[in-house]
């Protein structure tokens, strides 16, 4: 009989709804040695908050985070809130001794983030964020060939991440669904909310950032808030683009907005090296497009890998050879990974430290775009 694991929920949104399946499936791919059990959910709208609890196949739900986190049957915090709550709730949960999961990005600045990552390593508590893409197999099959050498030294990496959910002016900012619209709730728009998934890949695959030089626009300054029924301004970046330098000394551009009309979630990458290059794509997730220029001449050219055999990154746990998986099976690895490391003694990444690192660059692209300067990240 596997030790259980229990698990508290903090919110029952959409990331709550990947979250939960991603614990419901991973003991019944991986060999796992802890067994998860869904707690306990927890959030203050009760008839949502049961529904949620009710289909996902949690033992109980609560209304008041901080009793939960004080549950001594609770071992593991998940925060699925809006980000101006992860600071509040992971220093709690620390003091605690709760192991804890938190969505992304860390924190709503550095200084935040900083705390959280003090609260953490004081106490020692197990601790990571979600940053999903890192554990899309195709993604990891480039981390290693990058860290195997296959493409030389990195000259250029460049990264966009668009959607078009907010055009219209009269979709309103706050509360639940569109807190990401007010800042109070957020701390930035889509440089928070896109570009943190673009930017810890690229820290991940290719290094620190020495220095960046950004663009915002908010191109609707005023909506309707929900939660006041006044029309308030808008704090949050509808866009955002900036370029970058690697302390490896390549070269960068990343690009992110809500106002690419026909995307709803275009995010990809590329990576050019001196012996070849990679390229990504979420809508294609499963295939990492690679050229490798030490090819012979008369058959060089890019190649689909299809990320689908046993012998590639997590799909020995999944269905044969061809048979590919998607976007939710990123959160079942995360969720494997994190409980392997507790296992080995190992931490699994990122960990808050390591978040800490997207949050820097976070504050600086804000800070370049307010001062039309370059900016160097400060951890």
């Amino acid at each position: 009989m596997k030790k259980p694991l229990n698990v508290g929920m903090i919110g029952y949104g959409f990331m709550g709804r990947a979250h939960s399946n991603a614990y419901r499936q991973a003991n019944r791919f991986f060999d796992l040695p802890y067994e998860l059990v869904l707690k306990v959910a927890c959030a203050r709208q009760k008839e949502p908050l049961q529904a949620f609890a009710e289909r996902w196949g949690y033992e109980s739900t609560a209304s008041d985070w901080r009793a939960l986190i004080e549950r001594k049957d609770v071992d593991v915090i998940d925060i699925c809130t809006p980000n101006h709550l992860h600071a509040e709730i992971a220093i709690a949960a620390a003091a605690q001794g709760k192991m804890i999961l938190c969505e992304k990005p860390l924190a709503m600045n550095g200084a935040e983030g900083r705390r959280m990552v003090e609260a953490v390593e004081k106490t020692g508590v197990a601790n990571m964020v979600w940053y999903n893409y890192r554990r899309v197999p195709a993604v990891t099959l480039a981390k290693k060939l990058i860290d195997e050498g296959k493409l030389g030294k990195i000259f250029h990496y460049r990264a966009k991440f668009l959607q078009d959910w907010t055009i219209s002016p009269e979709l309103p900012q706050g509360g639940a669904g569109l807190w990401r619209l007010d800042v109070q709730a957020a701390g930035s728009g889509v440089t928070g909310d896109l570009l943190a998934h673009c930017i810890d890949t690229a820290l991940w695959l290719n290094g620190d950032l020495a220095s960046v030089n950004a663009m915002t626009e908010t191109f609707i300054k005023e909506r309707k808030h929900n939660l006041t029924g006044k029309v308030e301004k808008v704090g949050i970046d509808d866009a955002c683009a900036f370029l970058a330098r690697f302390k490896n000394g390549s070269l960068a551009n990343f690009e992110s907005t809500r106002y690419a009309r026909g995307h709803k979630a275009l995010y990809t990458f590329e990576i050019n090296g001196e012996h070849a290059s990679i390229a990504w794509d979420l809508h294609d997730l499963h295939r990492l497009q690679y050229f490798d220029h030490r090819d012979e001449g008369q058959v060089r050219g890019w190649r689909s890998i299809h990320v689908t055999d046993g012998d590639h990154p997590y799909m020995g746990h999944w269905w044969v050879p061809g048979l590919q998986i998607g976007y939710e099976h990123s959160f079942t690895h995360q969720v494997a990974d994190f409980v392997q490391g507790l296992a080995s003694g190992k931490p699994a990444e990122p960990t808050f430290r390591d978040a800490l690192r997207t949050q820097a660059v976070l504050d600086a692209i804000l800070q370049s775009a307010a001062t039309q300067r370059w900016v160097a990240p400060e951890m």
